[in-house]
């Protein structure tokens, strides 16, 4: 799979190093944009702040399949009146979105390939982004796991503040795992 990401830091260089590693061809773009008019999937991950200004910065967005793996925090909102970022990437590129790997700590990622039980990465979608997102999330070390569709991913970043209280609180990073009970 061609995959661009948008964002080099820990969330976005982390998973480009793991899909890298998985065989997939990866585009990293920065501050300075780029094209992404060849991506058969494309994740943002940049802070939750500058969504807007990121992707104005690259072309070829137009019906890409998007990861959105943003959070917002401290009070910070979506652009333009939008109730999550992901709905705003999608009123952006009107292809397939989800929000994804918003939930995981980058710092871990290395670790994951090692774990006795796959982990769990949450998300929340269109129906036609499902297979991009359980095949990257398989392939970074991760099972998929639903919380609904696109319009849960308000509910999905309003995650990221108590997940990272849980981590300030003494448990530090972690991973999480959800699973039908038959699997205990």
């Amino acid at each position: 799979m061609d995959i661009t990401v948008i964002g080099r830091g820990s969330i976005g260089g982390g998973l480009a190093d793991l899909w890298e590693q998985a065989g997939h061809q990866v585009v990293r773009l920065g501050r300075g944009g780029g094209d992404a008019g060849h991506a058969d999937a494309v994740l943002l991950a940049v802070p939750g702040d500058v969504v807007a200004d990121a992707l104005s910065s690259v072309a070829g967005l137009a019906g890409r399949t998007v990861l959105d793996a943003t959070n917002l925090y401290g009070g910070s909102r979506p652009p333009r009146g939008a109730s999550s970022n992901a709905e705003f990437v999608r009123t952006v590129t009107g292809g397939p979105t989800a929000k994804a790997f918003s939930t995981n700590f980058a710092s871990l990622f290395g670790r994951v390939a090692g774990a006795r039980a796959r982990p769990s990465n949450l998300w929340a979608g269109d129906d036609a982004a499902a297979e991009v997102v359980e095949r990257l999330s398989l392939d970074a070390g991760y099972e998929a796991v639903r919380l609904g569709d696109l319009g849960m991913a308000a509910t999905q970043e309003a995650l990221a503040g108590p997940l990272f209280s849980i981590m300030q609180s003494g448990l530090g990073p972690f991973v999480y795992r959800m699973a039908p009970p038959e699997e205990l």
